[in-house]
């Protein structure tokens, strides 16, 4: 700011070589280099280098100074070269990219196959089971989210009406809005946006608890006690989304339903009965092939999120930033295996 003032003021200032000059830096407190830029500029290089002895003020110091931005204002301006390599520079980019992403999938295929490996371990003996556990993180995944599931498919549900309506009242068909309704929440929707919604609420939840408790050197302390991490915090947790994320799914799937129920009774004057009516006339296969992707989610869900707090270091901003990827992981691969299998069961007939 006092240099855009001093550099206008001095703009309005012209010297040519008759002009007598008087020059006193005694009243300058400091001199930097950008005010030594602007009285270069307006005294010129030679008047500067001239400068004698006897001006009051001018100190070895800032004669120095004076004749370093002289020279620097002397001398060209450099062309910066533009990078030759910006195409390998991005082949390389791409690269190392793939390569993190392939070391992320061994990481997690190997989790994967050393908690299959575990719950086999567990499963012929009753007394290793972690039932309390697994109730606590059923109650945290699955009852605590039925509210959000519920409301969100309900309003969705409403707006795909709605859209539905827009679209088939040109052609007379606004009877179908319920059949678009039904068959994209059995199908697609019921699930999509439920293990959506439990890849951003509950895997980061699973990365920030196990994330803490190494921070903390708790997972340590399991290892020494010849406790198994796996067995004692990953199976629960991933084993109680197994169980929440379908029932969410069914609540999800009615909610949307309910959505567009209401939107067709007020906004499309098909009563209550008739859209029943079409709902019951669709058949169950679409919802069965919908549920049946829910165990898939939720056990990749859970992998990623326990995996990525074992990840995690052992500061604060570690463990967010690994509860960002989980997250970020989660609902990338959730929309990755839904494409995959809608286009499989479509190839099917199912």
């Amino acid at each position: 700011m006092h240099y855009t003032v001093l550099d206008a003021s001095l703009a309005k200032l012209t010297l040519d070589d008759d002009t007598p000059l008087r020059l006193d830096l005694q009243g300058v407190g400091k001199m930097d280099t950008a005010g030594a830029t602007l009285l270069v500029r307006l005294l010129g290089a030679e008047r500067t280098q001239a400068l004698p002895d006897s001006v009051p003020g001018l100190t070895g110091e800032r004669r120095e100074l004076l004749l370093t931005v002289c020279d620097a204002l002397r001398r060209p301006v450099l062309d910066i070269p533009k990078s030759q390599y910006a195409f390998g520079d991005v082949t390389a980019h791409i690269g190392r990219t793939s390569v993190i992403i392939w070391q992320d999938l061994v990481t997690l295929l190997d989790f994967m196959g050393r908690t299959l490996l575990t719950f086999l371990m567990v499963l012929p003996r009753p007394r290793r089971w972690r039932l309390t556990p697994l109730v606590s993180h059923i109650e945290q995944t699955g009852l605590n989210a039925v509210p959000i599931v519920a409301l969100l498919t309900f309003l969705v549900g409403a707006v795909v009406a709605l859209l539905g309506a827009t679209v088939l009242v040109d052609f007379g068909l606004t009877i179908y809005t319920v059949d678009l309704v039904t068959y994209s929440f059995m199908r697609e929707f019921g699930v999509l946006l439920t293990a959506i919604m439990l890849a951003g609420r509950t895997a980061s939840a699973f990365t920030a608890q196990i994330g803490s408790m190494k921070a903390n050197e708790e997972l340590d302390a399991l290892r020494v006690q010849g406790l198994d991490p796996i067995e004692l915090l990953v199976l629960p947790r991933v084993l109680a989304l197994m169980v929440t994320l379908p029932l969410l799914t069914f609540i999800a799937v009615i909610s949307g339903l309910v959505g567009g129920a209401v939107v067709s009774l007020l906004s499309l004057d098909i009563s209550l009965t008739r859209y029943l009516e079409i709902v019951n006339a669709v058949p169950l296969q679409h919802f069965w092939v919908g549920l049946s992707k829910a165990p898939l989610f939720a056990f990749i869900i859970g992998l990623i999120g326990c995996l990525e707090g074992f990840k995690s270091g052992a500061s604060a901003e570690s463990v967010g930033l690994h509860t960002t990827s989980s997250v970020v992981q989660s609902i990338f691969i959730v929309i990755l295996l839904d494409a995959v299998s809608a286009l499989y069961f479509m190839e099917a007939g199912w």
